[in-house]
């Protein structure tokens, strides 16, 4: 078993991690807030506390927002622990049929392509289309979702389907693009973003056909299996390209996070040294696309303004986990007018593949918290760097009756430099 206790035994219980952690906000319980968490998993490791489903509801509760890891006096990374509770909840109970179904085309990608195919000729049948949202409303209930659920449209082509492997710029300067599966399957204008800024400022682009999911799903879920599994795929992927480009451009936040930081954590834990240092040739040059952008390229001198204003929600795995909140803005800025909301930090509640579906309850409150911060502040257009809140702010915006569109910052920007 995991050694749980090292890591709970070095919380000194103050309680700074509680005031913004997202699932004690909608469900104020302290079994279920970061410090009581660490005891219940310490407790487990003991004999104390059973791996039962009250263990198991309590495990999945939690949104992964990582609030209680920056906070936190001690950097105690609790994200980590509930992953590793999260495997023994699959080890005892199994993996929901519909779970082990997705998973599956998470590695596969040729059966992705399929259903996203399928998908988009046939999710009319089941599914009212809204197109000023590009996203499909739900008819019937599903096993996994409430009816009426407001979900992203598959497009007609993929990302890696609509582009060569590789795109000419002067060949001073090379760059590869990981894209996401949202991206890639669903709000594939990200993609067709980036590609332009990149063409604009005349980078060569390879776009790697061979990239798998990052995994971030299935280890969210516990299932280490399908983890590590792609892990090993990517990294050995990654290394047959990454002399030859300068950086792994990541328009998602959560893949960013899993590519840049969960995979070091997982192999330290569970691989062996020489995948770690396989991996750690690569961990340098993972960067989320408006972090390199400002930090590597002269794009902020060649934006034009735009009459437009602009919210900005700061997704949790860019802000929480690598402090990236003043890149995008400082890209923004030169386009479009920022008008900050109330709390730019506090969760959407997306909450991953668990939380989406078995717990959307959860969800729902912590998104129309969300959503009517954003209805109050007056701007045309609501961005973050990170499709799974788009997604989820976009379906409580929806709710709460307020009509601003979600963007990407990429899709600002590329918009910017017509």
């Amino acid at each position: 078993m995991f050694k749980f206790s090292e890591i709970s035994d070095m919380c000194i219980k103050c309680g700074k991690c509680i005031p913004g952690c997202t699932i004690h906000r909608v469900n104020p319980d302290e079994a279920t807030s970061p410090r009581g968490f660490l005891d219940i998993l310490k407790g487990v490791e003991e004999g104390d506390i059973q791996i039962d489903k009250t263990f198991k509801d309590t495990v999945e509760s939690c949104f992964l927002c990582n609030q209680c890891v920056e906070i936190c006096p001690n950097s105690l990374p609790t994200d980590f622990m509930i992953e590793n509770a999260r495997n023994l909840v699959a080890k005892k109970f199994g993996i929901a049929w519909w779970k082990r179904a997705f998973f599956f085309l998470l590695r596969h990608r040729w059966a992705y392509d399929l259903i996203a195919k399928l998908g988009f000729y046939f999710q009319s049948c089941g599914f009212k289309i809204e197109e000023n949202k590009k996203s499909i409303r739900s008819r019937f209930s599903l096993p996994m979702l409430e009816k009426g659920r407001l979900l992203p449209a598959f497009r007609k082509k993929t990302f890696l389907k609509k582009y060569p492997e590789e795109i000419k710029g002067s060949g001073k300067r090379r760059v590869a693009i990981f894209i996401g599966c949202l991206a890639n399957y669903n709000y594939t204008e990200v993609g067709d973003a980036l590609v332009k800024i990149l063409k604009f400022l005349d980078i060569d682009i390879f776009i790697p056909k061979k990239q798998a999911c990052c995994g971030a799903p299935a280890y969210f879920t516990g299932d280490f299996e399908t983890t590590e599994y792609l892990i090993r795929k990517n990294i050995a992927y990654f290394e047959s390209f990454i002399d030859e480009v300068e950086a792994i451009l990541v328009p998602e936040a959560t893949c960013m996070a899993m590519l840049r930081k969960d995979y070091e954590e997982y192999i330290k834990h569970y691989m062996d040294e020489e995948w770690l240092k396989r991996y750690k040739k690569i961990q340098g040059k993972i960067f989320s696309t408006t972090e390199w952008l400002y930090k590597y390229t002269n794009l902020r001198e060649k934006l034009n303004k735009k009459n437009l204003t602009l919210t900005y929600h700061d997704a949790c795995h860019c802000a929480k986990v690598f402090s990236i909140r003043k890149e995008p803005r400082e890209l923004l800025k030169k386009v479009v007018k920022i008008e900050e909301m109330e709390d730019s930090n506090l969760c959407c509640g997306f909450g991953g593949i668990t939380i989406q579906s078995e717990k959307f309850h959860l969800a729902r409150k912590e998104g129309l918290i969300k959503a009517e911060m954003i209805k109050k502040v007056n701007a045309d257009i609501v961005s973050a760097e990170c499709s799974a809140c788009r997604m989820q702010i976009t379906e409580h915006l929806d709710k709460v009756g307020d009509n601003k569109l979600f963007k990407h910052p990429l899709e600002i920007i590329a918009e910017a430099i017509e």
